[in-house]
């Protein structure tokens, strides 16, 4: 029976268990986990947080992490500066990134969501005003969403994933995970 493990990946962990460059050291999900049958099934970059899945399922590591399933993936994003609706709609319907267009997201603003604190805090600049966005995407390009963010004139100052598919972060706290069956857990 293949069993998936939810963590919180916290800021500045890379999605893997261990750190091959190792200089200077990083923290991996190794510092956060033992789970030696388990593979990362869709990563975040080291500056991301969030809803992270592992499985010991191979197959079902691919339906997660392969666009081709489609599987909805919804980022909380701050951006610094202050969200027009054509820079909303342009996110919405996909935009020309340097390795091609992108499909179309759900995108809305939203009120500063209740999150834990990260450390280093996101840098705060009294005259440079920054919101929250909702993101959802059915790709996984590299660093896709502060990509997308950048080309529409908001950098991204904290990307925190809340689901992929199904699967939700819930009440996790950063480093913390549950281990379940894949099957109890859709």
């Amino acid at each position: 029976m293949p069993d998936i493990i939810l963590l919180n990946k916290p800021y500045r962990v890379l999605s893997q268990f261990t750190d091959r460059d190792n200089n200077p050291p990083r923290q991996t999900l190794g510092n956060l986990l033992s789970a030696p049958a388990f593979r990362v099934a869709g990563r975040l970059d080291y500056d991301s947080e969030g809803l992270t899945l592992l499985t010991n399922d191979g197959m079902l590591q691919q339906r997660i992490a392969n666009p081709k399933f489609k599987l909805w993936k919804t980022y909380w994003v701050q951006v610094e500066g202050t969200p027009s609706q054509q820079a909303i709609d342009q996110l919405a319907s996909g935009l020309d990134l340097k390795d091609g267009k992108t499909k179309p997201a759900k995108v809305r603003e939203i009120p500063a969501p209740e999150l834990w604190d990260r450390s280093p805090p996101v840098r705060f600049r009294a005259h440079i005003p920054d919101a929250w966005l909702e993101i959802s995407i059915q790709e996984g390009r590299n660093r896709q969403v502060r990509r997308m963010t950048a080309a529409v004139g908001l950098p991204t100052l904290r990307l925190v994933r809340m689901t992929i598919g199904d699967w939700q972060l819930g009440d996790l706290k950063p480093g913390q995970y549950l281990r379940q069956s894949a099957e109890s857990s859709k």
